[in-house]
């Protein structure tokens, strides 16, 4: 039987004597793995990470690190005592110690000639002009990578991260991203990263749980859980796509009054005849000026690599499509946009 590094099994987890999040069950099969919760502002996701670091106790399931129970309603570890760290999203560096100062407390902690070296972390985060100066003399954004400096050279058996790159500047965050997880997986750092991010969600963790209602609504794969939504809400949660009324014809086949016939790979099962509701996502359509299927033009949003145009169908539905950038003929509003047919879809998700 395999052992999972990290297992969290029927937990409720509470914040003010309520509880957040209900019944939660996950697992990090290996150590190195990262996983990200996804879900909106005051969920809870915080309330977990807080709860398996030790700062909350939790009275319902267990948590297990390295199949050993570090909390549950009988056992109860100290959060000294867990090896584990916890990077706030308020950052909590100790206002009265520099830049360096701050990281070398957490390089203190770690075990004697292991972990990463703190002067690798400082430049690969591009810290090193900071080092002398206070938490007050530094930006949100530079305090928030300089905690997570902090926790990465503490070398942690769990590393929890919470809305890690939150307060950096965008055309900065990309660089950090890419820097965060070449660390963590060079370093074999088992994670859980906290964001509201998808896209974020999605390059840095090798699994996601979605959190939504009070429920860990989905656990998979990035890639499922784009393309196999195991529900509306995380659909809708997603905001990558819309649900249109269609009819299911045949084992591969739909017919949808706005679209015609759609062919494709069902992800559930559903019985010839039932009336559904698809979802189109930006890239399972493509546009073609031939076509005899027109709709109009009604938003068009330019992303640089490319456009995104929002079309109304003749039943008033809005459905929206992906367009590299460099296509000839760029569409104006209350135009017509053509729709290849016949329409495929790979995964076809209905509810």
């Amino acid at each position: 039987m395999n052992k999972n590094f990290v297992e969290v099994r029927n937990v409720d987890f509470e914040a003010g004597g309520k509880v957040k999040v209900k019944n939660v069950s996950f697992a990090i099969e290996n150590k190195g793995e990262i996983i990200c919760l996804l879900g909106p502002s005051g969920i809870g996701k915080t309330t977990i990470l807080r709860s398996i670091a030790g700062l909350q106790k939790i009275s319902k399931g267990y948590i297990k690190l390295k199949s050993k129970i570090i909390s549950s309603d009988k056992v109860f570890i100290e959060p000294e005592d867990r090896n584990i760290s916890l990077s706030f999203q308020e950052n909590a560096l100790f206002p009265h110690y520099s830049v360096g100062k701050n990281i070398e407390f957490g390089e203190d902690r770690k075990k004697k000639n292991k972990g990463i070296k703190s002067n690798k972390i400082i430049k690969l985060l591009n810290i090193s002009k900071l080092l002398d100066k206070y938490p007050h003399q530094i930006s949100a954004g530079e305090a928030q990578r300089v905690s997570l400096a902090r926790s990465l050279v503490s070398n942690p058996d769990l590393l929890l991260l919470d809305e890690p790159l939150s307060n950096i500047d965008e055309n900065f965050k990309e660089e950090i991203q890419v820097k965060l997880k070449k660390i963590l997986k060079d370093n074999e750092i088992t994670t859980i990263i906290v964001t509201h991010d998808s896209e974020e969600a999605f390059y840095l963790g090798d699994k996601c749980g979605l959190i939504l209602d009070g429920r860990l609504k989905q656990f998979d794969e990035p890639y499922n859980i784009y393309h196999s939504p195991n529900s509306v809400n995380v659909v809708s949660f997603l905001n990558k796509g819309v649900l249109i009324p269609a009819k299911v014809t045949g084992q591969y086949t739909l017919e949808c009054e706005d679209l015609g016939l759609i062919n494709g790979n069902f992800v559930n099962n559903h019985s010839i005849g039932a009336n559904v509701k698809l979802l189109i996502q930006p890239e399972d359509l493509e546009h073609d000026d031939k076509s005899n299927l027109q709709l109009e033009v009604v938003d068009k949003k330019f992303r640089g690599s490319n456009f995104i145009y929002t079309l109304k169908t003749k039943n008033k539905n809005i459905v929206s499509v992906f367009v590299h950038s460099h296509h000839v003929h760029q569409h104006q509003i209350r135009e017509k946009f053509g729709i290849k047919k016949p329409i495929h879809i790979k995964h076809l998700v209905c509810f």
